[in-house]
């Protein structure tokens, strides 16, 4: 099975010194998001990253499993306080980590990735990597944001995802540049300068000027979609754009529109 050189905690902690004062890696763990919120109920301090070769319980939005062999992936979790924005705009975190998420792929390994809403990174149509955001404890409340990248050849142990979608890998969908080192370097920078703008933004995706760059890189906008949501029920319809608090705004079939704030969206393909 394919494998990558371990990552360096203290070389990656020297490149990142300024936007992360805590950096660690760990060998295994269950999940990094899982030990960030315990971390966060202890007291972690802002910008507080745990990276993990592997996780043996890492998990997905709604519960799901997220595959995570040992180095042939990013599995990482990000612990922020932001303090100034107010609670219910922290669910479009994930959408900011989502956006730099593609921008780093997208300038750093050579691929074109793009966004299915709200935080699914998306190559050629199949999925490379996922992101789940979780409020924990502290003063201020933290939320802790986990993101598992596809790096390296999968093997035949990884399965499709919701909604079927097939799973792919950066080194699968050729990128130029598959090193976990340069990739996860680009990544936390661009999730911090980015997150930065929000934060100063008090949240507003549309304030820091994110709103019209996630636009730009969500398939999800024109694509027929099925929303499968949170109490059961289904509609189908067009994704026609995304609101002001990150909502996803779709032209039912029956040509009434609805937004969508949760559940699962998937792409129709014909």
């Amino acid at each position: 099975m394919f494998m990558s050189s371990p990552l360096d905690a203290a070389a990656l902690g020297a490149a990142l010194a300024g936007y992360y004062p805590q950096l660690d890696v760990t060998d295994s763990t269950g999940s990094t998001n899982a030990d960030l919120l315990a971390a966060a109920g202890l007291g972690a301090p802002d910008r507080t990253v745990l990276i993990a070769e592997a996780q043996t319980d890492g998990r997905g939005r709604r519960a799901r499993r997220w595959v995570s062999p040992p180095g042939t992936g990013l599995y990482l979790s990000v612990l922020l306080r932001p303090s100034q924005v107010a609670a219910p705009a922290l669910g479009t975190l994930s959408m900011v980590a989502g956006l730099a998420l593609a921008e780093a792929v997208r300038e750093t390994a050579g691929v074109t990735a793009d966004l299915k809403w709200p935080n699914d990174l998306l190559i050629d149509g199949a999925k490379c990597a996922g992101i789940l955001c979780e409020v924990g404890g502290g003063t201020p409340p933290a939320v802790v944001v986990g993101i598992g990248l596809n790096t390296g050849p999968l093997g035949e142990e990884v399965p499709a995802g919701a909604g079927g979608l097939p799973a792919t890998s950066l080194a699968d969908a050729g990128a130029t540049e598959t090193d976990r080192s340069a990739i996860l370097v680009a990544l936390l920078v661009e999730f911090a300068e980015l997150e930065a703008r929000w934060r100063s933004a008090g949240g507003s995706l549309a304030a820091s000027g994110l709103l019209r760059s996630y636009r730009e890189l969500c398939s999800t906008l024109g694509a027929d979609v099925r929303v499968e949501l949170p109490d059961g029920s289904t509609r189908t319809g067009v994704g026609r754009d995304i609101d002001a608090d990150g909502r996803l705004l779709v032209t039912g079939d029956d040509g009434v529109s609805f937004a969508v704030s949760a559940g699962d969206v998937v792409h129709v393909r014909h």
